[in-house]
Formats: structure tokens, C-alpha cells, sequence
């Protein structure tokens, strides 16, 4: 026996020739199957380039409707806030038209009441005057009266003695001097400086202003005036102007910037009401 009987032999077994030809159409059958779906498959890839090669134009198209309606609703947005804006500026002016409005209704009436309040005075003041020029006629016809029938003379002599005589001299000495507003001399003076200075020349000391000045002594009637009385005009406590009567119907003062101080009748300004201080 041969040293290699037992080995197998490693050629292979040859193959029947039915089994190649069974193999042959496997496989041709195998080769015909994936011919033909390669093909369907090659039919099925074109089909997705169409509609890839599609979809970015529809994708286009909407993003474009999608854009315009942004801007759309950005600028409806915006139209709305600027009506907003428009109403509430138009509400804001509308309330402060209303408030200014009240505001000038108010002035309005507050210049209405205060210009009926001092034509009431200077129409009491007129009156006031008109009484007392009255009442200074009425004394005037009386003393011409008594005049023609006896020597003695009215209280609106001329003749005054001590303090009295001393303030009239006093301010006659300064007529013609100039009116200057809180002056109270020796060069110049305003109406109550001028009374405040003739006063202390005999030792009277008088409050400085004319409205105080009008309540400094005993109130005494036009028609009853001695020379040396205080004169003002205006009410007692609130008199505007002040003047020294001197007699004979006469009063010196210091009237206003274009006279300075003058000598004049009562009737060039009758005068409201006097006070007594000697």
C-alpha cells in the first residue's frame, strides 16, 4: 500500500453537467432580475431630479409670500402705533387746551371782578369828593355871610400862632422844590415826606407813609379846617396823598413829578377827609 492511500486526494470532484447548467441559469436568472431592476431603478432615480429641480421654486415662491406678509403685518404694526401715537398727542393737546382754557376763563373773571372792585371805589371816592365840595360851598357862602355882618373870620384863616405857624412858614418855604417818590428833602420831597418833615420841625414825629399819616390825629371835618391841619385824599387808613392846609382855603403839598411842591386852592383838588395833630 502506498504511503499516501489515506490521503485525500486535493483535486476537486468534477461537477455534473446538469448542475453547471442549473448554476448557469441561476444566475442568469439572478443577472435578469438586477438588469431589470436597475432599469426600473434608473427610472425611478429620474423621477426625484424633477421634483428636486421643483421644490426650490416652490420653496421661493413661499418664502416670497412669507416676506411680503411680514411686511405686511410689520407696517400694519407700525400704522397702528402711529395711530396710537396720533391719538394720544391729540388727547394730550385736547386736555391742555382745556386746562389753559379754564385757567384764562378764571383770570378773565379774576380781572373782571377786581376792575368792577375799583371803579366801586374810585366811583365812591368821586362821590365822596362831590359831598365835600358841597359842603365847602355851603362854609364858603356862610363865612361871606358872616363876613359882611360881623369882623371875626371863618376857621379858614390865615392867621395861625406857635407849632401851626411854624409848619406853615415851614412848607411855604418849600414850594417850588422838586417832587421826587421817598424823598423827604431838603431839596426835594413826595407828599407825606413833606408832611413827615414840616411836623418834625416842632417836634411832631409823623408816621412816614400817607396812608398812616391820614389816621395820626383827630379826624375833623372839611368845614372845619384850622391851618395846620393834615389833608388827604383817599379813605382814612388808606389814603393815596397828604397835603398841609394853610388857610384861606389854601393847602401846600407836594403834588406829583411835573409841579413839585405847590400852593393851591382846595378846589384845584378837593381833598377827602382831614386830621388834627396840633
Amino acid at each position: 500500500m502506498s504511503h499516501t492511500a489515506h490521503i485525500r486526494s486535493h483535486r476537486k470532484p468534477r461537477r455534473s453537467a446538469s448542475t453547471l447548467a442549473m448554476r448557469a441559469g441561476v444566475a442568469g436568472g439572478v443577472l435578469g432580475t438586477l438588469a431589470v431592476a436597475g432599469a426600473s431603478g434608473s427610472a425611478n432615480a429620474a423621477e426625484p431630479v424633477t421634483q428636486t429641480l421643483e421644490l426650490p421654486t416652490l420653496t421661493a415662491d413661499l418664502a416670497a409670500q412669507a416676506a411680503q406678509s411680514a411686511d405686511a403685518t410689520e407696517q400694519a404694526a407700525a400704522n397702528y402705533q402711529l395711530q396710537a401715537e396720533r391719538d394720544a398727542a391729540a388727547a394730550k393737546a385736547a386736555k391742555e387746551a382745556r386746562a389753559d382754557l379754564a385757567e384764562a376763563k378764571q383770570k378773565a373773571a379774576e380781572a373782571k371782578k377786581k376792575a368792577q372792585e375799583e371803579a366801586r371805589k374810585q366811583a365812591a371816592a368821586r362821590a365822596s369828593r362831590t359831598a365835600d365840595r358841597t359842603t365847602l360851598s355851603t362854609t364858603a357862602g356862610s363865612d361871606s355871610t358872616s363876613t359882611s355882618t360881623s369882623t371875626s373870620t371863618s376857621t379858614s384863616t390865615s392867621t395861625a400862632t406857635g407849632s401851626a405857624a411854624a409848619v406853615i412858614s415851614f412848607v411855604k418855604a418849600q414850594v417850588g422844590k422838586a417832587y421826587v417818590s421817598g424823598a423827604t428833602g431838603p431839596s426835594a420831597y413826595d407828599c407825606s415826606g413833606l408832611v413827615q418833615t414840616a411836623f418834625k420841625q416842632v417836634g411832631i414825629s409823623l408816621p412816614r407813609v400817607s396812608q398812616d399819616q391820614s389816621t395820626a390825629g383827630t379826624q375833623v371835618s372839611l368845614s372845619n379846617l384850622q391851618p395846620g391841619d393834615i389833608l388827604y385824599w383817599g379813605s382814612a387808613g388808606s389814603a393815596y396823598h397828604v397835603a398841609v392846609y394853610v388857610g384861606d382855603g389854601m393847602f401846600v403839598g407836594a403834588q406829583n413829578p411835573s409841579t413839585g411842591v405847590v400852593e393851591r386852592p382846595l378846589s384845584y383838588d378837593p381833598p377827602t377827609g382831614a386830621v388834627r395833630v396840633l
